[in-house]
C-alpha cells in the first residue's frame, strides 16, 4: 500500500474547519472543513501531488456548498431587499398611531409579520388610531395599508 505520510495535515486542516464554524455561525466554513477530510481520506490511499491536492479540496468544498444551499436551503442564495411575502397581503391589524396621505401611521399585528409585529405604514385615507386596516400592498419597507368594512 503506498500512501502519503501527511494525510493528517489536511485531517487536521479539515477538523479546524469544521471547529471554526461553531465561531462563525454561518454554516460555510463546514463544507470547507468536509471537503479536507474528502482530501485527507483520498490521500491516505492515493499518492497525489499538492496541486492536485488543492484542485481536489476547492472542487469538493466548491460542490458541497452549492449543493446545501441548492438542496436544502433554496432561496437562500436570493437577495433578500425588496423581497416580500404574498402571504402579508390580506393581513389585518390594528393602528397604533394614525395615518393620513403623506404621512406615517403605525400598525400593529397578532402575530408576527415578516418578523415584526410592528410595521410602518402609509395610506391613501386618513385613518384614526385604534381602527383596523388590512395590508393591500408592499412598498419598500412601508405596508400600504386601507380601513377594514
Amino acid at each position: 500500500m503506498n500512501f502519503d505520510p501527511y494525510w493528517w495535515h489536511w485531517a487536521v486542516a479539515g477538523i479546524a474547519l469544521i471547529l471554526l464554524e461553531l465561531v462563525i455561525p454561518a454554516f460555510v466554513m463546514i463544507w470547507f472543513g468536509l471537503g479536507a477530510l474528502f482530501v485527507a481520506l483520498l490521500l491516505a490511499f492515493v499518492p497525489i501531488g499538492f496541486t492536485t491536492q488543492l484542485g481536489l479540496w476547492l472542487t469538493a468544498s466548491v460542490v458541497l456548498t452549492a449543493f446545501w444551499f441548492k438542496v436544502f436551503k433554496p432561496g437562500q442564495l436570493k437577495t433578500r431587499i425588496g423581497a416580500s411575502d404574498p402571504h402579508v397581503i390580506g393581513e389585518v391589524g390594528l393602528l397604533g398611531r394614525g395615518v393620513a396621505p403623506f404621512e406615517r401611521g403605525e400598525v400593529r399585528f397578532q402575530k408576527p409579520i415578516l418578523g415584526g409585529e410592528v410595521w410602518p405604514c402609509i395610506a391613501d385615507d386618513t385613518i384614526s388610531a385604534g381602527e383596523r386596516v388590512r395590508v393591500v400592498a408592499i412598498e419598500g419597507s412601508l405596508l400600504r395599508v386601507a380601513r377594514v368594512h
